[in-house]
Formats: C-alpha cells, structure tokens, sequence
C-alpha cells in the first residue's frame, strides 16, 4: 500500500507540472486575425485586468485539472489501504443486520471523501476570493458545504441502497437499474428548482418592474406563456454575473442573479433574458433530460462490465467480498467519476452548440441593434469572471460548456455587419 501510494502521490505531483506547463504556454493567447477587434482583451480591459485574468484563468484550470486524478486517488486509497472493506466489518458488527449497517458505512465513505478532497475546496474557495469572485464569508461557505454534503449523502445513500439491492439480485442488474433511474433523474430535475435551490439562495420576483414588462413582452413576442421572472439574491456571496433556465414542466424557472441586473444595461439583460427564452423554445432543458437518460444507460453498461472484471481481478485482495458488497462503494464511486470526467467533451461539445443556438435565437428575437448590446455584454461577462476569452484546447474539451467570449463576440460582430447590409 505505501509503495502504491508514493507511486500514486509522485504521478499526481508529476501531471501537476505538466499541466501546469501547458496552460502557462497557452493561456491568454488571441488568434492574430482577431487581434485589435472587439474579441481582443487590449480593447475592452487594462493591463492589470488583462494580467489578472490570466493569471486567474491558469489557476483555476489546473486546479480543476489536478483534481480530478486527486479525488481518484481518495477512492483508491480507500480501496488499496483496506479501509473500506474495514469500515463495512467494523459498521456491521456494531448494529444487527447487515443492512442496518450500511447507513453507518455510507455516512464514513463520504465523510472520508469529504474531508480528504475539503484541501481543493478550500484552495479553490482562496482562489475565488483572492481575486474578488467571490465575496462570501467563511461562515457562509462552510454553510453551503455542510449543506451540500447533507444533500450528496442522502442521495448517495438512497441510490446506492437501491444499486446494490439490484446487485444483490444478480442477473442483468444494471439494466434494472437504469430503467429506474429514468423517473430518478426526471424527479431531480423537476425538484432541483422549487426545493434544492432555494435551500441555498433567496428567490424573489424581479425588483425592477419596468424591466420585468419588458421581458415579459421578450416571452410573449417568443411564444413564451411566462408570468413571471425570478432574481436570486447572489451579490452576497459573488461578483459574477448568470442568468439560468432550469427545471420542466411546472418547475420550470427563469432567473436572473441580482448581480446581473446591477451591473448590465436594460438591453444587455434583455439579451441575456432572450438567450434563456432560446433554450426553452428550441426544448434544451427536454433534450438535457433525454442527453442524461440516454448517458446513464451507456454509463451503468460500460461501468458494470468494468466493475465485475476488476472485483473479479483485485476484489479479494481489497476485501471484498463480491460484487454486491457494500465495501465496493469507492469502486462504483471511482468508475462514476472516471466515466464523467471520459465523456467531458462530448457533454461539453453538445452543451456548447445548444449555447450557440441560444446566442443566434436572442439576436433574431430582439432585432435590430441586439448586436451591439451583445458584443457589450460579452466583453462585461469576460471582465468579471475574469476568464480567458479563447481558452486553451484541453481546457475547451473538458471544461467549457458555452462557446468562448472570443467566439461568441465575433459571432455578435458578424451579427451587427450582416444588419448593416440589410440595412
């Protein structure tokens, strides 16, 4: 185990500078041929901001990318030291039954994942607040953590009680479990807005009644049958701009952060409110919900053959008993995050052409002028998160859901010239 773990430890430390070079030599970067435009930084941030932005950008791209092969290392740690298979005995002889003890386990699996991944949580917290995104206090972000890690352990425990049931049972239990996880994922998606959200942030109807009418003209324009829209209060804890669609059916909600409406012009906001209208009329939030059906299945295929051949091959020298012991709760764990960090792109390819969608549908929708106000808006959008206008090819692949400030104001710009010649 402590050679495994130096090995593990000297690989992780080892990708760290590798992905640290590359993002030294390829963030900040602007393609020549957009040089001096719009979409170039120089022409819309000082130096300082440019300088910041960098730096922030780099940072918060290796944080996310080191991460990853940390939070693995957690699960295998708990695999390979014998811990979980430990934990399962230990948990079982202290209450009857077996399933009796299986709460108790759960609760020491995420709890010792918590703790063990809280040192990238609190460096990217530092980060946030070191270069004024975020503004929430100490106490508040500690809050939202525990809060977060309540929620994850109720799921994790229901979900996986329910996994290991259908395991239990043998037979092609991965198909069972998919089937039943279709309602599962339709139920959380209806839920997340009217009852997890709120957990965490205030909702409130927009405070500026004009701007309300106004958007709410947008959505009758749109065919929207809206009749209101929603402001979260986010100013207490960032100095980050959003707006988001979330929800279906009933549940469906249109919010704007208040820190959007403090900090955009009126035609920038209805810009912003006509993006979202896109995503409800050309149905995104329907298709998000078939996507996640549609990769759960290939999710629980794939991750089942993969689970059986290594409990198969390193299950008894893990202690564990079988696939259907609870001990393997790391493994299953470790093959989610493994499968979700592999199918990065492909979400992230679909999600940045249903934003591209988006973009075009709130230029048609508003008409003429929009451009301008969208070119504006993106380079604002740019300044306060302080991210990378054209990020670097990895980062692209694996992080970015929505098309570059760069591509977006370029799309803006060419929006505004094919105006002018309509014109």
């Amino acid at each position: 185990m402590r050679r495994w773990g130096r090995r593990y430890l000297w690989g992780w430390l080892g990708f760290a500078v590798l992905i640290a070079v590359y993002l030294w030599f390829t963030t900040g970067t602007v393609p020549t041929r957009f040089q001096g435009t719009a979409a170039d930084p120089v022409t819309f941030l000082t130096s300082a901001q440019i300088d910041r932005s960098q730096v922030y950008s780099l940072l918060g791209n290796w944080l996310y990318f080191v991460s990853m092969p940390w939070e693995w290392g957690i699960y295998l740690f708990l695999l390979f030291s014998g811990w979980s298979a430990a934990l399962r005995s230990r948990t079982q002889s202290w209450v009857s039954g077996r399933w009796m003890g299986f709460p108790l386990y759960v609760l020491g699996v995420s709890g010792a994942s918590f703790l063990l991944f809280l040192p990238i949580r609190i460096v990217g917290y530092s980060l946030s607040r070191g270069f004024g995104i975020s503004v929430q206090p100490v106490g508040g972000w500690i809050r939202d953590k525990l809060l977060s890690f309540g929620i994850s352990y109720v799921t994790l425990l229901a979900v996986s009680a329910v996994a290991f049931w259908f395991i239990r049972r043998g037979g092609r239990w991965w198909i069972k479990l998919w089937l039943l996880s279709v309602p599962f994922t339709l139920f959380m998606m209806y839920i997340q807005p009217v009852v997890i959200d709120p957990l965490y942030n205030t909702f409130t109807e927009l405070s500026d009644p004009k701007l309300e009418r106004a958007i709410l003209e947008l959505a009758d324009k749109a065919g929207i049958p809206a009749s209101r829209v929603y402001e979260v209060n986010m100013s207490e804890k960032t100095n980050a701009l959003n707006a988001y669609v979330q929800g279906i059916g009933s549940s469906l909600r249109i919010v704007l952060w208040d820190t959007t409406l403090g900090r955009l012009a009126p035609e920038e906001v209805l810009i912003v409110m006509a993006h979202e209208m896109g995503h409800y009329v050309m149905h995104h939030l329907e298709w998000s919900a078939v996507g996640a059906v549609i990769s759960s299945f290939f999710v629980l295929w794939i991750g089942s053959a993969v689970y059986r051949y290594i409990i198969s091959g390193w299950g008894q020298r893990w202690g564990i008993r079988g696939e259907a012991d609870i001990a393997a709760l790391p493994l299953v764990l470790l093959l989610i995050s493994l499968l979700g960090f592999v199918s990065a792109p492909f979400a992230g390819a679909v999600s940045r052409h249903a934003e591209q969608e988006a973009d075009r549908y709130a230029l048609q929708l508003i008409g003429n002028g929009s451009a301008a106000s969208a070119v504006s808006l993106h380079q604002k959008l740019a300044a306060t998160s302080l991210s990378d206008v054209d990020p670097p090819l990895l980062v692209r692949l694996f992080r970015s859901t929505h098309p570059s400030a760069l591509e977006r104001i370029i799309y803006a710009l060419e929006a505004g010239q094919r105006e002018g010649v309509e014109q």
